[in-house]
């Protein structure tokens, strides 16, 4: 009997269990990606590739497709290209800003509960000097670039209980085998 009791408290714990799992986005040909290349890794550097980010982002949270999105990318080439040097001179880097757009690749990424595969995908590729630094990505289209608390892109699969009996039992397992 003492040894079907482990058995039992994990069916027990795992049962109420509700898991998020992500849900794999088809096709990478209506989806705009953002990818910014710090000059260096220094916490300056890397604090100005996420100003820029902050200034650059908002632009594109006003598309309604992806069409739109390109659209306004292929237009505005020289607004972005402003923003990013206008943050770049209030920092006081002495480096200019590189933009291109094309394809990249992207390795998985999860924003929510959308599963975004590794792969090929168009995206707005902002090199901050010489971009050997930290890099930065998120999706410019659809709108996911859902930012964190601490500045960082959410990319998070749940697992999350469902009852207080879960909590309980898991905490008791832990003590038990522990």
């Amino acid at each position: 009997m003492k040894r079907q009791l482990p058995i039992f408290l994990l069916l027990l714990v795992l049962l109420p269990v509700r898991v998020h799992a992500a849900v794999p986005t088809a096709g990478t040909d209506q989806i705009l990606r953002l990818h910014i290349l710090a000059n260096s890794d220094s916490d300056l550097d890397q604090a100005v590739k996420l100003q820029v980010r902050d200034a650059i982002r908002p632009l594109f949270e006003m598309q309604k497709s992806y069409a739109d999105a390109r659209q306004f990318l292929l237009a505005n080439g020289a607004v972005l290209q402003k923003t990013a040097e206008r943050v770049l001179k209030d920092a006081g880097m002495d480096y200019g800003v590189q933009l291109s757009v094309g394809p990249e690749p992207f390795p998985d990424r999860t924003y929510g509960d959308r599963l975004f595969p590794a792969g090929v995908y168009d995206a707005l590729i902002v090199r901050l000097g010489k971009g050997a630094g930290h890099n930065w990505w998120c999706v410019l289209f659809p709108p996911l670039c859902i930012i964190s608390e601490s500045g960082e892109a959410v990319d998070l699969e749940t697992v999350e209980p469902e009852s207080t009996l879960f909590r309980w039992a898991k905490e008791w397992l832990l003590r038990w085998n522990g």
